[in-house]
């Protein structure tokens, strides 16, 4: 039997109580599953970047399962965990590194969603979906997959409510921004205005939006506000990462990575264009540009909805 480390990767926060979540995400799973050799490295804004998670991880194993606890694909998950794990596996060459894919949207996280939407119907004094608009407010992204993921959530949202009014907007990068929602909405006679954050922990974004509907409800005195919280701990979350580690332990659907062995990425690193290492604790930033490749290179990549049963990305050395 392979010693095996599982190496739970969050994105990171200027804020020390998204990454305390995190590392209390990973607590909780331990106690979930005790048999296994659960580790947590940070792409930024930590001091445990993905260099010193990979190290510890492949230290004392002879596998590493390499699990993404992001929402969407975009330069993280095409650029920067592929690239951490390519300088691994030449530090740790007797290591195997298989890298399962994000969180991806799907019925789990539409299962979350809904549930946020009742809970804030339940809150209102009218619960009247006809008339109550519903915004899926994510992080944004300059990767147009990422973005469209973010859409079939709000679509699927839609097909399984009465709510007729299911819009998204984002928080940064690219548009609309949730004023311009709301403002839209007030327009088609909305009374209330359900807004459910698309972000799985606490953070400067997250704080951002609390104090963006405080603005909105004094901007807006006549229209009825409800907001919820971020994913955090819920059960779908461990869930899903669990069929992860299950479906790379089993070696079911393994096919390559977007971008792993990709042209562009090669031709990105080498003209210091592809991602970040984000080796340096200090390396803090906003990502503005988001890794910006749509993917038209000479080989088009296969980029199907992962909707119900998503592929487990393997990059086995």
């Amino acid at each position: 039997m392979k010693k095996e480390t599982i190496l739970l990767v969050g994105h990171g926060s200027r804020e020390a109580a998204g990454n305390d979540e995190i590392m209390a995400f990973a607590a909780q799973w331990r106690l979930r599953q005790p048999q296994w050799h659960i580790e947590v490295c940070f792409i930024e804004f930590s001091e445990i970047t993905m260099r010193v998670g990979l190290a510890r991880a492949a230290q004392h194993a002879d596998r590493v399962l390499v699990l993404p606890l992001i929402l969407n694909a975009a330069g993280h998950v095409k650029m920067d965990i592929p690239q951490a794990i390519d300088g691994a596996r030449l530090a740790f060459p007797h290591t195997q590194f298989l890298y399962a894919p994000h969180l991806t949207a799907c019925d789990p996280i539409l299962t979350i969603l809904k549930r946020r939407l009742r809970k804030a119907m339940q809150s209102l004094d009218m619960p009247d979906p006809t008339t109550t608009g519903v915004i899926v407010l994510g992080r944004g992204s300059s990767d147009r997959q990422a973005n469209g993921d973010m859409a079939k959530m709000a679509r699927w949202l839609m097909e399984e409510s009465d709510h007729e009014l299911v819009d998204l907007a984002f928080t940064g990068i690219t548009y609309p921004r949730i004023e311009k929602v709301v403002q839209r909405q007030h327009m088609l006679g909305m009374t209330q205005i359900v807004v459910l954050p698309y972000y799985l922990y606490n953070g400067t974004l997250v704080e951002r939006i609390a104090r963006q509907v405080a603005h909105l409800k004094a901007q807006y005195p006549q229209i009825r506000f409800a907001a919820s919280t971020y994913f955090g701990f819920e059960k779908e979350i461990f869930e899903l990462l669990e069929q992860r580690v299950h479906d790379l332990q089993q070696g079911h659907h393994q096919v390559t990575m977007p971008c792993d062995g990709c042209k562009f990425r090669d031709f990105a690193v080498e003209h210091g264009l592809g991602g970040h290492h984000h080796d340096d604790a200090h390396h803090h930033h906003d990502h503005p540009h988001d890794h910006h490749h749509d993917h038209q290179h000479e080989h088009q990549h296969d980029h199907h909805a992962h909707s119900h049963a998503e592929p487990v990305l393997n990059v086995a050395s």
